[in-house]
Order: structure tokens, then sequence, then C-alpha cells
């Protein structure tokens, strides 16, 4: 996700330069054909060498500097913040709670292209996602912790391992004028910040934090907030870090309930963001994400319809 988020802001700076007007910004992640590899073998093999698999999908989830997964990441993250399993299923029960009830409401249907399978039984529509649970908290705990023993990370409270792909067209008000276009949003600003790698998933409350004081806005002035759910525990202590209100914050769920595909999330992000801001007829609307390797991305947008 940091790196398709970052090509979109780089996308905006060539516009804000001239160098382009109309510009489709598209990102996609197939984690279901993350491959194995064999190391030291491409000039041959030794009779009797004890060569392995690596995971490139663990090898890509893992900070090779400071050699740590992402999933430690936030369990550092909920040691430093207090936070217990519990409220780590709680929050995770929530995000697919929340999702099911927007999915039934329709929300998510003008942001969705829905594409045709050929299977055995024929053609096939696929206009859900896939990853979403219909689950409890006795379910959720009973899931075995995996990065820490009596931690809080669980395969129930971690963003999915999803296929997906997502597209957003980015134009400069003179293109948007010269083709008669309508624009859903405006990008007001945005802002990267740096933080420690073993607890980078803090990185969106201090974007956040930042993106406000830089555009001179409080939180109040924010409609709605779009954290990526990286983790239960990475998210909560965002939320508590940033001060971010429950009621206006990932209020249709997030990445636990609909995945983590890392190249689209990005748009799928600010896509749905841009949707939703419409649709509750607010004025500012932050997106935001922690990076592998401790940054902070956070973008803020406009409803260009709201006066």
């Amino acid at each position: 996700m940091c790196v398709r988020r970052r090509v979109f802001l780089l996308i905006q700076q060539e516009i804000q330069t001239g160098e382009r007007e109309i510009v489709l910004c598209a990102g996609s992640e197939s984690m279901s054909q993350a491959g194995f590899v064999v190391r030291d073998v491409r000039f041959g093999t030794k009779l009797g060498g004890d060569y392995k698999f690596e995971d490139m999908l663990w090898s890509g989830l893992t900070d090779e500097y400071i050699q740590t997964p992402m999933g430690q990441t936030a369990e550092n993250l909920a040691e430093q913040y207090n936070l217990t399993r519990e409220e780590c299923d709680k929050f995770s029960l929530g995000s697919q709670q929340k999702w099911k009830a927007a999915f039934d409401a329709g929300r998510f249907k003008e942001e969705t292209a829905p594409i045709v399978l050929k299977s055995k039984k024929g053609e096939q529509t696929m206009d859900r996602d896939e990853h979403p649970r219909d689950t409890t908290l006795e379910i959720l705990a009973k899931l075995p912790t995996v990065f820490k023993k009596k931690g809080t990370v669980t395969p129930g409270s971690a963003s999915g391992v999803c296929d997906g792909a997502g597209a957003l067209v980015i134009a400069s008000e003179s293109a948007v004028k010269d083709k008669c276009l309508k624009p859903l949003a405006r990008i007001v600003g945005w802002n990267i910040i740096g933080c420690e790698p073993r607890i980078m998933g803090i990185g969106p409350a201090h974007a956040i934090k930042s993106l406000l004081e830089k555009n001179h806005l409080n939180l109040s002035d924010i409609a709605l907030f779009e954290v990526n759910e990286a983790f239960a525990a990475q998210f909560l202590a965002v939320q508590k870090e940033a001060k971010l209100p429950e009621d206006r914050t990932n209020t249709n769920g997030g990445a636990i309930a609909l995945g983590h595909p890392l190249g689209a999330s990005g748009s799928r992000i600010m896509a749905h963001l841009v949707h939703e801001l419409r649709r509750v007829n607010g004025k500012y609307a932050i997106g935001s994400a922690c990076i592998g390797g401790g940054q902070g991305i956070a973008v803020l947008i406009e409803n260009v319809d709201k006066k």
C-alpha cells in the first residue's frame, strides 16, 4: 500500500508542476501467487545439499534491516500502548460487523467493478470481497497468537492475505474544466513522516497530526478517517495516539475484514473514502497507512460538492 499511495502522490506532484494533465493511477497485488524460492541453485547443486524453500510472502513482510516481522511490530505497539488481546479481538469483530452492515446497505457498489469469471459451472460474477468472515468473539478468542506467546496478533486480528486491484483517475483543475469532467474530490494535501522501524505501525498517527497542523485543521474538521488496519493492535495504537474519533474512523470496516492486497490497498482506501465522504455529505476526509521500515503517510481530500 505504501508504494501505491506514494505513486498517487508523485502523480499529484507532476500534475501540480504541469508535467501531466490527466493520469490513470492503478495498483494490483496477487498475494496468493507469491512464490517460494530456493537460494544458490542457479549454477548447479551439490549432491546431498540441504536446499530449503524460502517463502517470498513471509520475507516481504519482514523488515530486513532489523530482522523483525511486521506482526512483531504490532506486538511492540500493543506492549507500548497497553493493549490487551481482548481489546484487539473486540476491534477485529467490529471491523467484520461494520463491513457486513455497509455491504448489506450497498455502500461499496459505486466503487466496486464486478468481474466475470469462467468456471466449470459456467460464468460467475464476482462482485464482493471474499475475505470477510462471519465470526464471534468466542471464535476469535480461540485463535492462537502468531508472533508472541500471550500476545495480541492472531489470524483473526491481522489484515487478510488477499488478491485485489484498484484504480483512480487524477486530473488537474484546468483539465477538468477543458474536458468538462466532474471531479469526485479534491486532493488538498499530504504528509509522509518517519518513525522507529520496530513500531512502524504508529506512523499514521504522526502523519495525521502533522497533516492537520500543516493545513490549519482540527480533528473536528474531518468528517471521516480511514487508517489501514494492518493489525488490530497497530490500529488501536494509532487511534489512541492520534485521538481519532471512533464514530468517524473506519466506519465501514477495514483491512481486517476486507484484506490488504499490498499494491492495491492505497487505491482501494482512497476510492472508498471519496465515495463515502460524498455519501455522508462531509467536507474533509483523511486516508492514512503505516509503512514497513518505519514511515507513515496521510492524504487529505475535500468533497468539492460540499458548500
